[in-house]
């Protein structure tokens, strides 16, 4: 029987960007439905605790540039610990990916994803900037019509629902797989929802 993974995340977190590739293809290969579900964690933090990162300690500022960049030699993924265009407004890329989720499809959504985040984490480019969000899109291989469509009430309504799933289901940081209930918080965890799948 196919298993279902809730995908939650914002488009301009690095940790989603550096496991995005692998989760794809770890979905893939499990014959797994991917839930893709980007979210508002502006909404989420007030809930679960957490803060922004220009609120959090420096201590912790500073080990977060450490280990993106331990994780990006380890894992040979390119990644600029400080992007130009981070942090931006990322709710309009968020839409953009529910958008095309609703009309192409769960894979034409995780393509854009990963454009999204290498465009935030590789190539320097704003995806606050609709110009962008729509040049990603074409990219793709999909309409420039989704950049109208992502701000439908449809679309709003979506992607509020979304964050509510993820605060129903005890979501704070991003990514977070969630399986049957059991959260897995991270791209370093991975292995424990390939394990997860198999069992």
């Amino acid at each position: 029987m196919s298993r279902s993974i809730d995908y939650y995340f914002t488009p301009q977190s690095p940790w989603t960007y550096l496991g995005h590739a692998r989760f794809a293809a770890l979905a893939k290969s499990s014959g797994a439905t991917v839930r893709v579900r980007p979210i508002d964690f502006g909404a989420v933090f007030p809930v679960s605790g957490g803060l922004p990162l220009g609120k959090r300690a420096p201590q912790r500022q500073a080990y977060r540039l450490v280990e993106l960049a331990r994780f990006s030699r380890h894992l040979d993924i390119p990644l600029n610990p400080k992007p130009k265009f981070f942090p931006v407004p990322s709710d309009d890329a968020a839409k953009l990916i529910v958008a095309v989720d609703l009309h192409d499809g769960t894979d034409a959504a995780m393509k854009l994803c990963g454009s999204v985040f290498a465009a935030v984490w590789v190539q320097e480019r704003n995806i606050a900037d609709p110009k962008v969000l729509e040049a990603l899109a074409v990219e793709c291989g999909l309409s420039a019509r989704r950049i109208e469509q992502s701000q439908s009430q449809t679309v709003q309504e979506r992607y509020e629902d979304y964050t509510q799933q993820a605060i129903d289901a005890k979501v704070f940081g991003a990514p977070s797989y969630v399986i049957d209930g059991e959260i897995f918080w991270g791209q370093d965890r991975l292995d424990f929802v390939e394990r997860a799948l198999k069992q």
